[in-house]
This record gives C-alpha cells, structure tokens and sequence, in this order.
C-alpha cells in the first residue's frame, strides 16, 4: 500500500440518542447517532404490525384479491 493517503483509522465510540454506546472503528474519533438497533422499532419488534395489515386488506379490497 501506497503511504500518506490513508486516513488515520480509529476506535471510534458510538453514541446513541438513547443513551446507548458501543466501539468500532473508523476514520472519525467519535460519532453520535440518532436511532440505533437498540431503539429503533423494526428491531425492538415494537413496530405497529396492525397498522400494515390495514393496509394490506385496503389493497386486497380495492383490486379484488382474495385472502385465503
């Protein structure tokens, strides 16, 4: 590898709105974040499933499909 024009690489520490912190590495010292994996509905399973089946059924209705 070529010397000189690679970034310096680091411990970042991640830092969620939550509260939530972890380490990995990158080119920044530290990086704040506004949703992670600790509280962002898709992966806390808090997301509102009533809600899309609505949806589904609003869809099936308007183009005549059938649930089975």
């Amino acid at each position: 590898m070529r010397e000189g024009i690679h970034p310096e690489y680091y411990q970042a520490t991640v830092t969620c709105n939550c509260g939530n912190t972890f380490v990995t590495g990158s080119t920044k010292k530290d990086i704040h974040l506004e949703v992670c994996s600790k509280c962002h509905a898709f992966y806390t399973g808090q997301q509102k499933a009533t809600q899309d089946r609505g949806r589904i059924d609003k869809f099936n209705k308007k183009y005549g499909v059938e649930s089975e």
